[in-house]
């Protein structure tokens, strides 16, 4: 039995850059060669990319980290180094990606083909032979590559429907689908028949055709995670038409309004919006005796008593068993999505307002470089800038350790130590590097 899942945590690291070498021209009659150490190559890159034959984030349960290669090193006579390929990794339509450490949705994938870079490739370490100069004709310095980039990365799947069946468990879902479409839902006389999303192509004699989603049966305070939780109310997000299934047979005592009002309560506390997009309301297992009575009650409480959605739903009453009403039913729903547009996700909205919001980072708010202390006394310093800075330093040549100590010094590094009332050979660390300071 294939396992649907539509959740999972991934961890993705881009490739190193190549380091840049250091090299010398020697070659006969050939005099004051120079330098000729070649660039690194780029870093491979992690790419997210559709792939429509996938239906699930199945694949990841058992493989969760990917790293890709890093770029070839710089080499002698200024060649530089290949760059690594790009490692792609296929998703699902309908996979909403996020950055599990920030919140912030990087993309919503959502077409065959589409792709989404999630970490760039660092680029190659320059070789020495970028740093010649008047003054320094022959010069020992490198650049190691740039780190890539590294995430955790929280991939939602949600299905990509036209149509979703909402309601509780047990109202007909998965007979409707079974019944309008080729699709093989599990069905039985029991609540929670259906545990994962069911897809299903409903074709007309008209020709049109739409995608329906038996989606699992929600419960009072679904929204809040009782029961499957909002598991599946995701999955409601994509689909511009909902038939709201209403079980009218009285089997189980239940009053179908009251049912009607909390499943769209349900759907209100998930996603407001959600409550903006067309309804049918479906009076479902219309066979049985006390349906038609339970209907016209259920339609005279909707007259006398509506609020919930922006625009008053259609009442449509249906049996799965006999058929009756689902040819009318189909032809409503097709008639309702040719004109109801596509309607936003939540990530959309989030990617808008992350997009509008997005202003210059001039790098004044992010300090360079922090400095704390350890309990053997060594000065510590870290941050972004200053450990990737130290990062691309060859600590292999003299010159450039003092190329870096000249940065670190332009950094202000050695004037905040000193206010911070650092002495003269003291120990300072940046990552696992130690050196004394002199003042």
């Amino acid at each position: 039995m294939s396992m649907f899942v539509d959740q999972i945590k991934i961890q993705v690291k881009a490739g190193k850059g190549g380091d840049g070498m250091v090299a010398f021209r020697r070659e006969k009659y050939v005099p004051n060669g120079g330098p000729a150490g070649g660039d690194g190559g780029h870093g491979g890159s992690i790419i997210l990319k559709v792939n429509k034959g996938l239906r699930t984030l199945m694949d990841f349960r058992y493989h969760r980290i990917f790293k890709a290669k890093a770029g070839q090193n710089g080499m002698i006579k200024g060649k530089y180094g290949r760059a690594a390929e790009n490692l792609y990794i296929d998703v699902p339509e309908g996979t909403t990606v996020t950055d599990a450490d920030t919140g912030e949705v990087l993309g919503d994938l959502t077409e065959d083909n589409q792709e989404l870079v999630v970490a760039h490739g660092g680029r190659g370490g320059r070789g020495n032979i970028h740093f010649a100069s008047p003054k320094n004709p022959a010069p020992e310095i490198a650049e190691n590559g740039e780190p890539g980039e590294e995430r955790n990365l929280n991939l939602e799947l949600k299905v990509l429907a036209d149509v979703g069946l909402v309601g509780f468990p047990s109202v007909g879902k998965s007979t409707l689908l079974s019944t309008v479409t080729s699709a093989k839902p599990k069905i039985a006389e029991y609540h929670f028949t259906t545990l994962v999303p069911n897809l299903g192509m409903v074709q007309l004699d008209d020709g049109r055709d739409f995608v329906m989603a038996d989606l699992p049966g929600l419960i009072e305070g679904a929204s809040q995670g009782i029961g499957l939780g909002i598991q599946f109310l995701r999955h409601v997000e994509r689909t511009r038409v909902i038939l709201h299934l209403i079980d009218m047979s009285g089997v189980e005592e239940r009053d179908p309004y009251e049912d009607f009002l909390k499943i769209n309560d349900e759907l209100k506390k998930y996603d407001p919006d959600l409550l903006k997009r067309p309804q049918i309301i479906v009076g479902s297992k219309m066979d049985m005796p006390d349906a038609a009575e339970n209907l016209a009650k259920f339609k005279a409480k909707i007259e006398k008593d509506y609020a919930p959605l922006v625009q008053a739903p259609q009442v449509m009453a249906i049996s799965s068993i006999t058929h009756e009403g689902l040819q009318d039913l189909m032809q409503a729903t097709a008639d309702l999505l040719d004109k109801t547009p596509h309607f936003e996700t939540k990530a959309e909205k989030e990617m808008v307002a992350n997009h509008s919001e997005y202003r210059f980072d001039d790098g004044e708010d992010t300090p360079a470089f922090t400095i704390s202390r350890d309990s053997d006394a060594t000065w510590v310093l870290s941050g972004d800038k200053l450990e990737k800075l130290f990062k691309m330093t060859n600590l292999d040549h003299d010159e450039s350790l003092l190329r870096f100590t000249r940065q670190l010094r332009g950094m202000g590094v050695d004037d905040a130590l000193r206010e911070r009332g650092a002495k003269d050979g003291d120990l300072v660390r940046i990552d696992d590097f130690v050196f004394e300071f002199y003042a």
